[in-house]
């Protein structure tokens, strides 16, 4: 799997030697939870920077001078084995609402401003998943439909048809490794088959400003 092919690449052992700063990092947040949207981590800040050690993965796609707009920490356990159906993630955290052409609907999630920007925003960013827990087979691994992010932005009832030209892959991991996606790539996540701690931080990374006013969350 390469980023330039298939949207999707893996990168083994990248923050291998800083997992104990982000364990540190995200300490203090609520252990039952499957999803928490991360904002006002100082600690994870110069993780994410472009020059740091996750950050520059996005910076070797987008530049020195993107930027950590979104982050979520994920986690599976026995108690909390949810699945996600196949889908795209298609909105961005933002600071204030600007009603604009191009951009809508909004939602609050969990107390977070998120709007739907053009799809050709979304086409622009990219994604990281920083795996904090073994993530063998067995673990659900996310599955991701090779060069589905080519495909704009895809209805729901088509979902079935560009699965069947693309496929599905298992991005299995171990602790440190990164994946690195196109963010608009299709995906789902099963329930895990034997389930335990699968702890993941995700970002989402941009280049450049957004228009009207409107500004990045960021992380």
């Amino acid at each position: 799997m390469t980023f330039e092919r298939d949207g999707a690449q893996r990168f083994g052992a990248a923050v291998r030697a800083v997992l104990s700063d982000i364990e540190e990092a995200i300490a203090q947040l609520p252990a039952d939870q499957a999803g928490i949207r991360l904002h006002g981590i100082g600690a994870l800040r110069p993780l994410l920077a472009p020059s740091g050690p996750i950050g520059s993965i996005a910076a070797s796609i987008l530049g020195a001078q993107c930027r950590a707009v979104r982050a979520i920490l994920f986690d599976k356990t026995p108690a909390t084995n949810w699945s996600l159906s196949w889908h795209q993630d298609r909105t961005i955290a933002v600071a204030q609402r600007i009603d604009m052409p191009g951009y809508g609907p909004w939602t609050v999630k969990r107390g977070l401003l998120h709007v739907a920007p053009p799809f050709e925003l979304l086409a622009g960013m990219v994604t990281l998943r920083v795996h904090l827990d073994p993530v063998p087979a067995t673990n659900a691994p996310l599955l991701v439909a090779p060069g589905s992010h080519r495909f704009g932005r895809i209805a729901e009832g088509d979902i079935p048809g560009v699965l069947r030209q693309c496929g599905a892959f298992a991005c299995t991991a171990d602790a440190g490794d990164v994946w690195l996606y196109a963010t608009p790539i299709l995906h789902a996540s099963e329930a895990a088959a034997e389930p335990r701690h699968r702890r993941v931080l995700q970002a989402d990374f941009a280049a450049g400003d957004l228009p009207g006013g409107l500004q990045w969350l960021g992380v």
